[in-house]
């Protein structure tokens, strides 16, 4: 279902670019540095694996994100996603509660289709790595709790909606794959899979 809706996104994006063009100078092109501020969601996958042979959840969170970009050519680009932490809550069944904190940074190589031309909508697409720290790992039972580091591939759809020269409203989505190894005590405890779709609204600034 959630990839169903990153499909519909990418689609919708670019009909809509098909429609929506200005005689004003909006092309985007080479040469072109950018950020994107807004909201990202983190919504991991349902079943996130075992932990102590038990199932286990790793719950939604919200947070600030931000991305810095930058085009070098008119229709590609490469962007790095950042964000303040993110604090999961997770629940072993039957054995404890817990939570953790991460840091997602991803970088992506970005295809624009309509790059060099003057549509106001532009949408793209793009694929990369990320990199998840974890932080902060706790559990109610007391026992030391800790979540190896993660690197994994990403895939990424968006849109900017341009307003003028500089300033656009942008949506996008990743899907990051992130697996992490957990302890507990010390000792192997099971992986968990995250695997989340992150979804940011907010504003795009062009210099």
């Amino acid at each position: 279902m959630r990839k169903a809706a990153l499909s519909t996104l990418l689609v919708s994006s670019i009909a809509t670019a098909a429609l929506m063009t200005s005689s004003q100078a909006f092309a985007y092109g080479a040469g072109d540095f950018f950020t994107r501020v807004g909201i990202a969601k983190v919504d991991p996958k349902s079943n996130n694996g075992e932990v102590l042979g038990d199932d286990t959840n790793v719950d939604a969170e919200a947070n600030f994100a931000f991305t810095l970009g930058y085009r070098f050519h008119d229709k590609v680009g490469v962007e790095l996603l950042a964000a303040l932490p993110f604090k999961h809550d997770l629940q072993v069944e039957g054995v404890t509660d817990g939570s953790t904190k991460h840091l997602p940074p991803t970088l992506t190589l970005q295809y624009y289709p309509l790059g060099g031309t003057e549509a106001r909508v532009q949408p793209y697409v793009g694929a990369g790595i990320n990199y998840t720290r974890f932080s902060d790992e706790k559990t109610d039972i007391g026992a030391p709790l800790e979540l190896d580091d993660s690197w994994g591939a990403a895939g990424q759809v968006g849109v900017d909606l341009l307003i003028d020269d500089h300033w656009a409203l942008n949506a996008a989505a990743w899907y990051i794959d992130i697996d992490t190894d957990a302890k507990v005590g010390g000792a192997d405890a099971g992986t968990v899979e995250i695997d989340p779709v992150v979804v940011m609204a907010g504003l795009s600034y062009r210099f």
